[in-house]
């Protein structure tokens, strides 16, 4: 899709990546087509079946080295994926939280051990991932995360409540944000591995209703005395949990900023194609100066964020994206997200409140853009601290 007109950034244009941009349109458009979309909406999860076929097609562990289990590639086939997902609007399929979120803290900081035992199943689909980090009292707070990892013996006893867990209901690998020491606040907490298949007292509550993302499976999951191996903590070292999530949230915002470009980017597709056909006082709905002036908004506003994640992305690809500069993709690219998105339904008049309308489902699916992954509120805060 290059409905911006703008030229790819010269990383992005190498011959393995356009050739692998292909390849998963072309998966996209066999595996997840438009009409089995509206099932899985219909039914607030894409099938389990889902995940192996892209096990099976190497679309899981795209950035991690082949040798610990992975596709062998990096961050620029992790934003492939993230595009080609948003163009063709089957970005419910939580398979990016999978790859650019849980797998890279195995392979960051477990043990030889753990990468051996978790990273090839995580990546033919044998495992589902999640990580359990929200709580009903703890959003975009991880300080005040409640839930306790207790040492007995050559165990740890889980107890606590996570809520809006993406791939909740599928997942049966999470990665539990819990205090292994709660009297130390964030130096006491550990990320703790859980394989839920068979874990006594592990239960999965409601798959939540949303008002977007329906087909994404988010969930609230409770642990009660759930007993997990102490060789489950990440690293093997208690305490290091916050530090290793302070690390990786910089990919998990600029993940939601890459979403939010090509979330966008379908809409402006969509809405070009509707103005151009659509007809209202004798011509043309693109034949208006307002509309027009608004899609020329649109599209210098879509073209700036572009812009600027495509930096941030070559800033990743050097490890040089630091927190506050992934904070300002995150916040504002999804603020533009949100705010273009709305201005393109009202070009739609009427139709754009109808479902039936592509453009009804990314105004619906946009607004969760400013919340998850730390609320653009925190974001300024976070960006604040360096001024």
């Amino acid at each position: 899709m290059n409905v911006l007109g703008s030229p790819e950034p010269d990383f992005m244009q190498e011959e393995e990546i356009v050739l692998f941009s292909d390849s998963v349109a072309k998966w996209i458009d066999e595996h997840a087509p438009q009409e089995k979309f509206q099932q899985w909406i219909a039914a607030s999860s894409v099938p389990r079946e889902l995940w192996n076929a892209a096990g099976d097609a190497g679309l899981l562990g795209l950035s991690l080295p082949e040798e610990d289990g992975g596709f062998g590639g990096d961050y620029r086939h992790e934003v492939v994926l993230m595009r080609q997902l948003g163009w063709k609007g089957a970005d419910h399929f939580g398979i990016s939280l999978h790859n650019a979120i849980v797998m890279p803290y195995i392979w960051h900081y477990g043990t030889a051990e753990q990468k051996a035992r978790w990273l090839p199943r995580l990546q033919s689909g044998e495992l589902v991932g999640a990580i359990a980090m929200t709580e009903p009292g703890a959003g975009s707070d991880l300080q005040g995360v409640k839930t306790t990892a207790v040492k007995q013996g050559d165990h740890y006893v889980l107890n606590g409540s996570k809520t809006f867990i993406t791939n909740g209901q599928l997942a049966n690998f999470i990665i539990v944000v819990a205090k292994t020491d709660p009297a130390e606040g964030a130096k006491g907490t550990s990320l703790i591995c859980l394989e839920t298949d068979g874990a006594e007292g592990f239960e999965r509550g409601r798959n939540l209703h949303k008002i977007g993302m329906e087909a994404n499976d988010t969930s609230e999951l409770f642990f009660n005395d759930v007993k997990v191996p102490l060789e489950n903590v990440i690293g093997d070292t208690e305490g290091q949990g916050f530090v290793q999530l302070m690390q990786q949230l910089p990919q998990e915002r600029l993940n939601i900023a890459v979403q939010g470009v090509a979330a966008a980017e379908r809409g402006l597709e969509a809405t070009l194609a509707y103005v151009k056909e659509r007809k209202a006082f004798g011509k043309r709905v693109i034949d208006f100066q307002n509309t027009q002036f608004k899609l020329a908004e649109i599209k210098t506003k879509l073209t700036v964020a572009k812009v600027f994640v495509d930096h941030c992305i070559a800033l990743h690809l050097k490890g040089q994206l630091d927190a506050a500069t992934a904070s300002m993709a995150k916040y504002w690219v999804t603020d533009i997200q949100g705010e273009t998105i709305d201005e393109m339904l009202q070009l739609f008049g009427g139709y754009g409140y109808m479902t039936e309308y592509p453009i009804a489902q990314l105004y619906k699916d946009a607004r969760v853009q400013r919340i998850y992954g730390g609320t653009n509120e925190i974001m300024k805060l976070l960006i604040a601290r360096t001024l």
